[in-house]
């Protein structure tokens, strides 16, 4: 069970990297096995969309995911597929570590019919109903509403579901955030807020955005239940929202979680990165969770050398298909400008 932070004895630390409080359930080999071929394939794939953006295969925005793989599959080893998720516009990793084949998302980002939002989306909109994953979101923190509006259609329908909103650090700052939470908590709403904490707002640090750097302390006037998490551990990553979901599941509302991760690229393709130094980059990589993860396999002989490099030839056959997929598909045809703009049936939450 979560910790009540207004119970918590918080350290107040500006180095928001680690938790030391985290301690991990054992998970099976498959687990393990799982954990590092989804982890695999969203690195390879964000490598791959790095490479195809600046062939100018694709335009826009584009934020990779790099670093950031072990909070994904912690979540989904203890999610159920009717738990939603809703995210920010670093969104290229969600739909995959959902389920989702990663050509539908090379397609969006290729801007072609056949993407996961039919290519009106973009790099920072991938949506799939099929997964209920409600998408990711331009507008910085405008999912944070958003989920606590899915939980609360779930609670009123009296749907056994748990909603994970899904937002960074620079956007923990955001004004929506504290009506968002004050609704969440004053209803007991089935939500999970998850900072996905990798201390810089685009190029500006946790502490420089605020003289509040410990961001578990922003549930505190909403008593809300809260803990940081080590984002680098998908075993830390998996207990903290098991735990959270547990509470929702139970009617005793939202929980915050403060999951400290570390992106290698910058913000986006067009970040230089001069606010951080290549030690502090290298610092993390060096704890890299793939590559901890496959210490772990090839430690207890989980999988033999041949198998491993199994892995590496479908991953990388899988990020081939889905480009091939990509430039072969078609644009949309413009007569479908004005589609999907509108829901064209009754209030889906609403029963009769």
């Amino acid at each position: 069970m979560a910790t009540s932070t207004s119970k918590k004895k918080t350290t107040g630390s500006t180095k928001p990297r680690t938790s030391g409080n985290n301690k991990t359930t054992g998970y099976p080999k498959e687990s393990y096995i799982r954990w590092y071929k989804d982890m695999l394939l969203m690195r390879k794939f964000e490598e791959k969309c790095g490479q195809l953006y600046i062939q100018q295969k694709f335009g826009g925005f584009c934020h990779l995911y790099i670093g950031q793989e072990a909070v994904l599959v912690g979540m989904t080893e203890v999610i159920r597929k009717t738990d939603r998720v809703i995210t920010a516009y670093r969104d290229h990793a969600h739909p995959i570590a959902l389920g989702m084949d990663p050509k539908y998302v090379m397609a969006e980002l290729y801007g072609k019919q056949t993407g996961c939002s039919k290519g009106k989306g973009g790099s920072m909109h991938m949506f799939d109903k099929e997964r209920n994953l409600f998408g990711g979101h331009g507008i910085v923190g405008a999912q944070i509403p958003l989920g606590a509006g899915i939980a609360f259609a779930d609670k009123y329908r009296k749907e056994d579901n748990v909603t994970l909103c899904f937002f960074g650090d620079g956007a923990a700052r955001q004004g929506a955030l504290h009506e968002s939470f004050n609704m969440a908590m004053t209803w007991k709403l089935p939500v999970i807020y998850i900072i996905e904490n990798n201390n810089y707002a685009m190029g500006t640090s946790v502490e420089r955005t605020s003289n509040v750097t410990d961001l578990t302390k922003l549930g505190l006037s909403y008593e809300m239940p809260s803990e940081a998490v080590d984002g680098m551990s998908p075993e830390a990553v998996a207990d903290a929202i098991a735990r959270a979901a547990e509470r929702a599941r139970k009617g005793e509302g939202p929980t915050l979680l403060d999951i400290r991760t570390y992106r290698y690229k910058g913000h986006s393709m067009s970040d230089p990165q001069k606010y951080r130094t290549k030690d502090e980059v290298k610092e993390y990589q060096d704890k890299d969770p793939i590559k901890v993860v496959l210490e772990k396999i090839e430690k207890n002989k989980w999988l033999s050398d041949d198998e491993i490099e199994a892995i590496g030839k479908e991953v990388k056959e899988k990020v081939e298909e889905s480009v091939k997929f990509a430039e072969e598909s078609p644009y949309p045809d413009a007569s479908e400008l004005y589609e999907d703009v509108y829901v064209q049936e009754d209030y889906p939450f609403v029963k009769d």
